[in-house]
């Protein structure tokens, strides 16, 4: 896949991701939000632990308005790990079907790990994950759907179910 390509990928799942979650930036103080260059956009995402690296992607990418525009518009997604979630699930989705319905597997661990679950309640996900996903691929049109609408739906499977058994 080509770096372009992959970059449009990712600017559309922040987008997604944006329009799902809400955060009021009024409640916070000015200055305490993320640093759009360094930690928001699509170079913060593929460059999580070098700075100077996500700052010069999002200067390039595209003089990093998706940067400033994620960090103001859902300054939550600045972090990265929800994009992180979204592209592994997109990239490795065919494995996490064929883990998911045997109940075990290495993308599903990681994929638990990224979202945040802890080891000790990851079972109870999984059975979870197992359950919703059997309903999913069951449904009439699945199989017409396309990948990426796929992924998004396992997406959502998933942080539903880490979010309803994973939490403390």
């Amino acid at each position: 896949m080509r770096i372009r390509e992959f970059m449009l990928n990712a600017s559309i799942v922040v987008a997604a991701m944006s329009a799902s979650t809400a955060v009021f930036a009024e409640t916070k103080a000015a200055g305490s939000g993320p640093n759009p260059y360094a930690d928001c956009g699509i170079g913060a995402a593929l460059f999580t632990e070098t700075k100077w690296a996500a700052v010069t992607s999002n200067v390039i990418w595209d003089l990093g308005i998706t940067a400033i525009t994620s960090a103001t518009s859902s300054p939550e997604t600045c972090s990265g790990k929800k994009l992180v979630a979204a592209l592994f699930i997109r990239d490795t989705y065919a494995n996490l079907v064929e883990e998911t319905a045997a109940g075990q597997g290495e993308h599903l661990t990681t994929a638990l790990n990224i979202f945040g679950c802890g080891e000790s309640r990851q079972a109870v996900a999984t059975q979870a994950i197992r359950g919703a996903m059997g309903h999913a691929v069951s449904a009439p049109d699945y199989t017409d759907l396309p990948h990426l609408d796929k992924a998004a739906n396992f997406y959502s499977i998933i942080e539903n179910s880490v979010n309803n058994s994973c939490s403390a």
